[in-house]
């Protein structure tokens, strides 16, 4: 039996343009001589539609889209999710559901059973879990369908209570004692650099536990800040990976079932090398925020520093050089080199900049303050007067001439809270967000590999706001090796503070940190989306009560 298997990016609600993918690929594999076609998890709604899910019209024109699919499928089927309706008197109203269409109809519909609600994941909030199991009939095959999570009962809890697996059911153990011929999953799971071997092995051990080839079908593309890579694959019975989709972009690929046994182990990409998947995560994240919410161009202040220079470039790979403007906006307390960095790599990537000088208005400021502030000293006040001006000047060409502002602050700094809320915080969308500091000099060394185009100075002098006079980030923060280390271990990891001193870091160090974290909630929740390419990133995945008195004081 020939398979398609169609790795495809969706738009959430955009019921016209995901149906007219769904047929073409439909028609497409029927060319080919392909028997069935396998999309991913909620294929006609996108993923995640989130609370678009209690709107009575959204659920109908889901299922008015299934009816309108189901006709193309004459001589040969299609396996197409989508949410459906809860027929039972209790329970929630829907099902995260896959349908079987062929021969112009609906012919079995299957439904999710294990609904995730951690991190970015709220599944339970809109379906009912399934507790009835069948295998589909097709073509002389019985296939043990699985929607996502449905695969991964026997992950781990991430923090250990005594239990060492998160789910007590386990969909594919009832559906094993029908007998199947393979095992087909359909997802719609988000990238995280720190979990690509992990997803892998997914797979590998279910192929390898009931000696069944896989077929794994994920979404690619972003939804806001959710970030889907793709990555589909074939294993074979040995649990190897016979087949390794396109990541970070769309493919449809053909499989022969009789074939997956016979076919050679391919060679996939190192999980220990992640800054160039980073590095694309980023620019598909981009190009998506904005081809879905039909922007055009972006706006960045453009400081001279690593961060906003990584960020330029990224922007303008998303967007084409042309469509992102940088603005230059020096004070007195700016380096010369600063503007002169910033001036070769605009210069270099070919994108439009201005120098906009905010000395005389920080001035005017200090003028009208003065009567005010009279015999204060200068300190972090006027610091963030000065971001805040910066952001005023960013966000009047964002509402004259359209553009959106893209926020440059990195995960080392959002952490930390070592940034100013309405000045460099402000933004349409977060590009380095999820990016800790150290990663953020890996990117630009792997966007430098083949040619310099940022600066070199740039990635060597020492990383400053230059917001009071000789300022370096290290006059107030531990060195970004140290810092990062601890922030992993404390954000991804949720590793106790005893636990990280017991690691050899300092017992001051770490105090210091963990404290900066919590005070700075308030300024995160504030913060604009972050495009998540880690297992842990702020924003809806990372929930902390702004008022909580946790970690206390004699927990550090």
């Amino acid at each position: 039996m020939k398979i398609t298997l169609a790795q495809l990016n969706y738009h959430i609600g955009n019921f016209r343009k995901n149906k007219e993918k769904i047929v073409e690929t439909i028609a497409q594999a029927r060319r080919r001589g392909s028997e069935l076609v396998v999309f991913s998890e909620l294929t006609v709604s996108g993923y995640p539609p989130l609370d678009l899910l209690e709107r009575k019209e959204f659920i109908e024109s889901c299922l008015h889209t299934i009816e309108e699919i189901a006709p193309h499928c004459q001589g040969i089927a299609a396996i197409v999710g989508s949410p459906s309706l809860n027929p039972a008197p209790e329970g929630k109203n829907l099902f995260n559901s896959a349908y079987l269409l062929y021969e112009g109809k609906v012919q079995d519909v299957v439904h999710k059973s294990l609904l995730p609600t951690y991190d970015i994941f709220d599944e339970y909030r809109h379906f009912e879990p399934n507790t009835s199991f069948h295998t589909l009939h097709y073509q002389g095959k019985r296939i043990a369908l699985t929607i996502c999570e449905d695969l991964w009962d026997e992950q781990p809890i991430e923090m250990e209570f005594g239990k060492s697996r998160l789910y007590t059911l386990s969909p594919m153990r009832e559906l094993i004692k029908e007998d199947p011929d393979l095992i087909i999953n359909i997802a719609a799971s988000p990238f995280a650099y720190n979990r690509i071997a992990a997803k892998r092995a997914v797979f590998t051990g279910k192929a390898r536990q009931y000696r069944l080839p896989v077929i794994f079908v994920n979404q690619v593309g972003a939804q806001t800040e959710l970030i889907f890579e793709g990555g589909s694959m074939v294993v074979n019975s040995r649990g190897e990976i016979v087949r390794e989709m396109k990541r970070f972009g769309e493919d449809v690929q053909d499989i022969v079932l009789e074939e997956i046994d016979r076919m050679e182990e391919v060679e996939v990409a190192d999980a220990d090398d992640y800054i160039p998947q980073v590095h694309d995560a980023l620019v598909m994240g981009l190009q998506d925020f904005f081809g879905k919410m039909g922007f055009t161009s972006a706006i960045l202040g453009l400081s001279g520093g690593i961060d906003s220079a990584v960020s330029l470039v990224l922007a303008a790979e998303a967007l084409g050089a042309g469509n992102v403007k940088a603005l230059l906006l020096p004070s007195q307390f700016s380096s010369g080199h600063s503007v002169t960095d910033a001036e070769r790599l605009a210069q270099n990537l070919g994108t439009p900049y201005h120098i906009i000088p905010i000395r005389r208005p920080y001035e005017e400021f200090e003028k009208l303050l003065e009567p005010y502030f009279r015999g204060l000293p200068f300190d972090v006040t006027e610091e963030n007067l000065q971001a805040r001006i910066r952001a005023v000047i960013l966000m009047a060409f964002s509402n004259k001439f359209g553009h959106i502002l893209l926020n440059t602050s990195n995960k080392s700094e959002a952490a930390v809270g070592y940034g100013t809320l309405y000045g460099d915080m402000a933004g349409g969308i977060s590009v380095l967000g999820d990016v800790y500091k150290s990663d953020v000099y890996k990117l630009a060394r792997y966007i430098n590999r083949d040619r310099e185009v940022i600066p070199e100075h740039i990635l060597i002098k020492p990383p400053s706001a230059e917001l009071a006079p000789g300022q370096k980030d290290s006059d107030s923060l531990p060195e970004y090796s140290t810092l990062d280390r601890i922030l992993y271990h404390y954000i991804e990891l949720q590793t106790p503070v005893d636990e990280i001193i017991a690691m050899g870091y300092d017992h001051d160090t770490v105090k210091k940190t963990i404290q900066l974290v919590n005070r700075s909630e308030y300024k995160r929740y504030q913060a604009p989306p972050i495009l998540r390419i880690s297992s842990k990133a702020f924003g809806a995945g990372r929930r902390i009560p702004l008022v909580a008195s946790y970690p206390t004081e004699d927990v550090l």
